[in-house]
């Protein structure tokens, strides 16, 4: 063996795989700065992007159940990305294990830069739900002027009083791609570290925000929503409750879905527009 490539003699010699046993040199995939190979999703549009979207998922889930809403933001001619966080879906790390809360912002932001070295001149927004809104909101604070909006859906903000776990695991029993089992207790540390995180940031807000809740959400407490309304220093904010429905609004009855697809797409329609006519004038 030649001296100079023995680093990369393992890679040639057994590539690495994701959970699902696929090898990631198949699959679009980020290296993060831990070595780790994350499993990524991009929505193109048909005609020239006006915009970068990047997609935080929830605990326990993938970005691959995002689809639907990527679906609908690209007819905006929105450019949607996203991957699985760490210990996710098709990424790899141990199922639902992370060091530190900020791994998880860490590798967004690595995500959002790469796309933005390719797309320079776009405006760039994150939308996330549940315990992707916690990450989004560190994610928007750690880089307060670089997003042009900030979209959240069912945020975790604040621990639920209803459960002993600060937010509790929705059971999507069909999807093979979810985690099944209970949440670690060295997780649930992550995620009060990240409540704590989020109760400093919040002050430091000060970019556009549309906020999207259920008024009988079990799992992420809508106080979070009230409290982030109440904190944030931005001009530009919105909450939106639905009545009688639960914590994944986007997954919801139709009614309820459809509604959330369409007050997010008018509502970053809304942003890109406001921008565009003050690029050209």
């Amino acid at each position: 063996m030649k001296t100079g490539h023995s680093s990369r003699m393992p890679e040639e010699s057994s590539p690495k795989r994701s959970p699902q046993n696929i090898p990631y040199k198949d699959l679009p995939h980020i290296v993060n700065a831990d070595g780790q190979h994350l499993f990524c999703r991009y929505w193109k549009p048909a005609a020239a992007p006006r915009a970068l979207v990047f997609i935080a998922h929830g605990a326990g889930e993938h970005c691959g159940r995002y689809d639907d809403l990527a679906q609908r933001l690209t007819e905006l001619n929105l450019f949607v990305f996203a991957h699985d966080h760490v210990g996710h879906g098709q990424s790899e790390g141990d199922r639902m294990v992370v060091s530190d809360f900020h791994v998880f912002i860490r590798d967004s932001l690595q995500h959002i830069d790469l796309m933005k070295k390719e797309h320079p001149e776009l405006p760039v927004f994150i939308l996330g739900h549940s315990m992707g809104g916690a990450i989004s909101i560190l994610t928007a604070s750690e880089r307060p002027s670089e997003f042009s909006g900030m979209v959240l859906i069912s945020p975790l903000v604040v621990a639920s009083p209803e459960v002993a776990t600060p937010i509790k695991m929705e059971s999507y029993t069909s999807d093979p791609l979810v985690y099944h089992g209970g949440m670690k207790v060295s997780f649930v540390i992550q995620l009060m570290n990240a409540i704590a995180r989020i109760e400093r940031a919040l002050p430091k807000l000060t970019l556009p925000i549309l906020v999207l809740h259920g008024s009988t959400d079990k799992l992420c407490d809508i106080k979070g929503s009230y409290l982030l309304m109440d904190t944030v220093q931005s001009q530009d904010k919105t909450l939106k409750v639905y009545e009688e429905a639960y914590h994944a609004l986007h997954k919801e009855l139709p009614e309820v879905s459809t509604s959330v697809f369409t007050e997010i797409l008018t509502w970053i329609g809304q942003k890109i527009s406001a921008a565009e006519e003050i690029s050209h004038t």
